[in-house]
């Protein structure tokens, strides 16, 4: 019989520590407010009431309005409420209702971000300063980052025709490219400067506890005789919640505004076509985006800033903050069709749906990154660790500090991973409420497993290896990995069994079935490794079919450990494999190289109950892998529940993630939810562990400010939004995008299903040409041109 074992513990650093999360984040600079809702796609047109027909003003003689009509504004006449704002504006063109009465936040806030919006010509609402003292909204929501843009920001909203239909045009992405040659000199001895869109970008990021929020901006300008569009396909962290989006031209600041993801395309199209500028963004990726920026005139320079908000990972002793610089090639199996991630030379086109254009060796862009973050962690910090990367670092206290990155290494070709050592600090799991004012809340809970964890005596173990030993894993990141497998072997006890699977365009392994850990076998095994390399396709779906299907030895709990770069463009089906296929294994993830798949391997172990861990080329991989050890072969906390008041008034609902999550030590999870009811004071975390069962108190801490709720509202969002993804792997979900983009829209949100989108109206750009330029970018750090980009297909 089990024996309850109770863990009481006191309240000390955690609910503190995400207080400060949010807090820390929430400054003018970084964290913007999502108050309130916005209806769903379906309703959004229904209750804004329309002028007369009678009434209606002619702009037919209008310069600059054959958009459409951005607003629809009577000359001269500036309106003194919102009621008497809305008749004048296009329900098509913003897509808000007015009506909504207290708890229409959404509709106040589009209204009031229409500060400086003017339609095509510039003779009408161009006195931003008296439409803001003209609109009555209440002082608070005005000085709210988020709710409203400054006054020196503008909105161009663009109204399609009811009859208007995509028309063919010589800007559309790939119809050209515009090249730079060479002459003269041995071009194998001399690194080419190849000019490009991106002049440089701009990392401004406040980490505040377990969370950051961090401003990105994309300089661009036009370096050739004619217009161009830029096209930029760049990565940001998979869980990165994107909820700003402005764009720069001049001294106007015009904010994008979310929409469905073809509404917000059509705009974009056809602003582009008629020679404004513009500018979309949109997801490809969980972790990779696409920027486009039309009609760059030559010479002139546009500014894009992307705001985002994310949680950071707490692993062994240290917080991780992560800015991902490049996406790395990949490899498209067969399965993958057109919806995959083209990797190709910078001449080149490919037949995916996206395509990232990459420098030759030898070749360098003007592009170079700076970053700029301050700290505030919220507990002592021990020291500050960059990973790739040389900075500087300014200590501001015990808590806190200020890192910039060093002038000298600036070119974006791997991941910026900055550790913030901060030891035992995160000891005890806490709670954060805020009651929206609506008969519930939001909570978010931070589970940290009882260190006793770490004193049980390990059980018998099946260890299962699975090596990618693809194109791109060539050189460096396959010996680190095979190093790291090496040193895994070692720590196996003689009670052990174990298994090596390789895979590139197929797999195979030591046997179809696992191997005792003795002495012969272990030799073996050493053997079977020193003479993989890379080589070939990264046809994952053979690796994972190899690691799970094979016979499993009885007694044991099986762990299957991957090591790979995740360079793969069908990470979905890898996904739904893995779900429908894992039965009782533990998946492990370990992501190898300088910028690997953050999102795959992220999700590998989510979805595999386990943990992950990142190999990089500097790193000691014998070392690495002994830490990765110890977490993968202690028991977990399992079967964990949160108990917030259940029976005292108060109900949980929409918790993320929704699988039951493992608790490894030293690997806090976070998870976010609802609640109905009233707010709760305390909660009780239960689980199983080792045989014993596992009872812990948690106090939970109320947020009374409401900016600092709606940061708790967005982190759970954009979960909700990830747990939809994930269960669409193995689930049929018919209406998936349907209910992400409410949701997103709701939330104003980034998704697979929404887009930002920004035009100037105010003009059109000279001339009548213009060439799509993609900007190519290099390929990480530490991976082989040749094996991966020059290789036919690209990637591997």
């Amino acid at each position: 019989m089990k024996r309850p074992l109770t863990i009481v513990l006191a309240t000390l650093s955690i609910g503190a520590l995400l207080m400060v999360s949010i807090a820390a984040c929430s400054s003018p600079s970084a964290t913007r407010s999502t108050s309130g809702t916005v209806p769903p796609p379906s309703e959004r047109h229904a209750s804004v009431p329309q002028p007369a027909p009678s009434a209606e003003p002619n702009y037919s003689d209008v310069p600059g309005t054959d958009l459409g009509e951005a607003l629809r504004v009577a000359e001269g006449k500036y309106p003194t409420t919102l009621n008497e704002l809305s008749p004048v504006i296009s329900d098509a063109a913003v897509g808000f209702d007015p009506e909504l009465g207290g708890s229409g936040l959404p509709a106040r806030v589009d209204l009031t971000r229409m500060l400086g919006v003017a339609p095509g010509d510039q003779r009408t609402l161009r006195l931003p300063h008296q439409l803001a003292q003209a609109v009555s909204l209440d002082q608070s929501l005005r000085s709210t980052p988020g709710t409203m843009p400054s006054l020196d920001e503008e909105l161009w909203v663009v109204q399609l025709p009811e009859d208007w239909k995509p028309q063919p045009d010589p800007l559309t992405p790939g119809t050209g490219s515009l090249m730079c040659t060479w002459a003269g000199g041995d071009i194998d001895d001399v690194e080419r400067l190849v000019p490009v869109p991106l002049a440089s970008t701009d990392v401004r990021a406040r980490i505040g506890g377990i969370i950051a929020s961090t401003v990105v901006t994309q300089s661009f300008q036009n370096p050739y005789s004619e217009k161009i569009e830029a096209v930029y396909v760049f990565p940001l962290p998979q869980n990165a919640a994107v909820n700003e989006f402005i764009m720069v031209v001049g001294e106007r600041r015009i904010r994008g505004i979310i929409r469905e993801k073809q509404e917000a395309e059509r705009i974009y199209n056809q602003a582009r076509a008629q020679g404004h500028v513009a500018s979309l963004l949109t997801q490809q990726r969980p972790n990779i985006f696409t920027q486009k920026v039309a009609n760059i005139e030559p010479g002139r320079a546009i500014d894009i800033e992307i705001t985002y908000l994310h949680t950071l990972p707490y692993r062994d002793g240290s917080l991780e903050y992560v800015f991902p610089m490049v996406v790395g090639p990949r490899f498209n199996p067969p399965s993958v069709g057109d919806g995959g991630i083209g990797a190709v030379p910078r001449t080149a086109r490919s037949d995916q749906q996206t395509t990232v254009s990459y420098l030759a060796p030898r070749e360098r862009s003007g592009h170079d990154i700076g970053i700029d973050i301050a700290i505030d962690a919220g507990v002592p910090i021990r020291g500050i660790h960059s990973k790739h990367h040389t900075v500087q670092t300014q200590r501001t206290g015990e808590q806190g500090a200020h890192v910039r990155l060093a002038s000298r290494d600036k070119q974006p070709n791997k991941d910026f991973v900055l550790q913030l050592d901060i030891g035992s600090a995160m000891t005890t799991s806490g709670v954060l409420t805020w009651d929206d004012g609506q008969g519930g809340g939001y909570f978010a809970a931070m589970l940290v497993p009882p260190a006793e964890l770490a004193s049980l005596p390990r059980r018998p173990m099946e260890l299962v290896f699975v090596l990618d030993c693809s194109g791109s894993m060539s050189g460096t990141p396959i010996e680190q990995a095979k190093a790291a497998i090496r040193k895994g072997l070692d720590l196996l006890e003689p009670t052990d069994t174990f298994q090596v699977i390789r895979f590139s365009n197929n797999a195979s392994g030591l046997g179809g079935q696992p191997l005792a850990a003795n002495r012969d076998n272990l030799r073996r095994a050493r053997q079977y490794v020193d003479g993989l390399h890379g080589g070939g396709g990264t046809m994952m779906i053979e690796g994972i079919r190899a690691a799970l299907g094979y016979q499993h030895a009885e007694g044991r709990q099986r762990y299957i450990v991957f090591l790979t770069d995740g360079y793969i463009g069908n990470e979905a089906e890898i996904l739904g494999e893995m779900a429908r296929s894992m039965g009782a294994s533990r998946v492990f993830s370990m992501g190898v190289g300088s910028s690997p798949n953050r999102y795959l391997m992220e999700r590998m172990a989510k979805l595999g109950r386990g943990a992950v861990a990142y190999l990089s080329p500097r790193d000691d991989a014998r070392e690495t892998m002994t830490r990765f050890f110890e977490t993968v072969s202690r028991p977990a906390m399992t079967e964990v529940t949160l108990d917030l008041g259940t029976g005292t008034g108060t109900a949980v609902t929409e918790v993320y993630p929704s699988s039951a999550q493992d608790l490894f030590v030293g690997r806090p999870v976070v998870i976010t939810g609802r609640y109905s009811g009233a707010a709760p004071s305390s909660a009780r975390l239960r689980g199983h562990a080792g045989g014993d069962v596992l009872d812990m108190s948690i106090a939970a801490r109320p947020v009374t400010d409401n900016t600092l709720g709606a940061g708790l509202r967005t982190v759970w969002a954009r979960g909700k939004i990830a747990d939809l993804m994930d269960r669409s792997l193995t689930v049929a979900m018919p209406d998936l995008a349907h209910r992400v983009e409410h949701l997103a829209l709701e939330h104003s949100l980034m998704s697979a299903f929404t887009a930002f989108v920004a035009v100037d109206s105010s003009r059109i750009t000279e001339g009548s040409h213009g060439t799509t330029v993609a900007v190519p970018v290099p390929v990480p750090e530490g991976v082989r041109y040749e094996t991966t980009v020059a290789s036919p297909g690209g990637g591997g």
